[in-house]
């Protein structure tokens, strides 16, 4: 671990346990074809992946990070570049399982990123902030935010396991989780996806707030059929609820 000096502002901790990388890799579908990471920082992943049957390329924004890996892993395909800078549909015409142990700093960009792309992602497995993580796969309470209700509506989502601070370089302050998202049937929303966003939006940037509140710059229509809706909290509402209150936005 002498080659590459993990960068702050970059979000960097490289993970350093050989069976922990494993287990990660192995989470992804025996059916994956193509498979594309984000920041391997010295290939900690990247080793397991090149050892399966997957169609693996890896993105990675570290001049020094790419520099080490073409040195020892000479036939891997690297993209030199930001990920959140990419567009994936040109670049990678196909479709892909997302994989990597995020960067702190990035990682909700990332899954943004992923919700706008759902289609070309059936498939993410992603090492988190716990925190961040938790966020993520929570269906109801106060960990719930926008991401975790944009992504629940497109992906199956699954907490794996917890990593502890130990294993990185340097560790970092919080514990870390390890999470699979996994598309599900839902080919697209039966109400408007942008008015969707920002009624899910508008209501968590105003998460204290009853909706009754939060939503007041909207224009509700029939809102007798949603009074009961309106009187909770984002944090209280199901995916379907809010699609239940698009419908009822002109």
């Amino acid at each position: 671990m002498k080659d590459v000096r993990a960068k702050k502002h970059l979000g960097q901790h490289f993970l350093n346990d050989l069976r922990i990388a494993s287990d990660i890799t192995t989470l992804l579908s025996k059916n994956t074809k193509n498979v594309i990471e984000i920041g391997p920082g010295m290939g900690m992943l990247t080793q397991f992946l090149l050892k399966k049957d997957y169609k693996t390329q890896v993105v990675e924004i570290d001049r020094e990070s790419v520099s080490y890996l073409r040195r020892n892993y000479p036939n891997l395909n690297i993209y030199d570049g930001d990920f959140l800078e990419i567009n994936l549909k040109e670049k990678y015409p196909f479709s892909f399982a997302l994989i990597g142990n995020f960067p702190y700093n990035i990682s909700s960009q990332i899954l943004f990123k992923v919700f706008e792309n759902k289609d070309q992602i059936p498939e993410i497995v992603g090492m988190f902030q716990k925190e961040v993580a938790e966020r993520i796969v929570c269906k109801k309470g106060k960990k719930k935010g926008i991401l975790s209700v944009l992504l629940q509506v497109f992906y199956d989502i699954e907490y794996c396991f917890t990593v502890n601070e130990n294993v990185f370089i340097p560790p970092p302050k919080v514990k870390s989780g390890v999470i699979k998202l996994t598309r599900n049937n839902r080919e697209h929303l039966p109400v408007d996806e942008k008015k969707f966003k920002q009624i899910v939006k508008a209501a968590f940037n105003q998460k204290r707030k009853t909706l009754r509140n939060s939503l007041k710059a909207f224009e509700l229509i029939n809102k007798q059929e949603i009074t009961d809706l309106l009187n909770l909290r984002a944090e209280q509402l199901s995916v379907d609820n809010f699609i239940t209150l698009t419908e009822h936005v002109r």
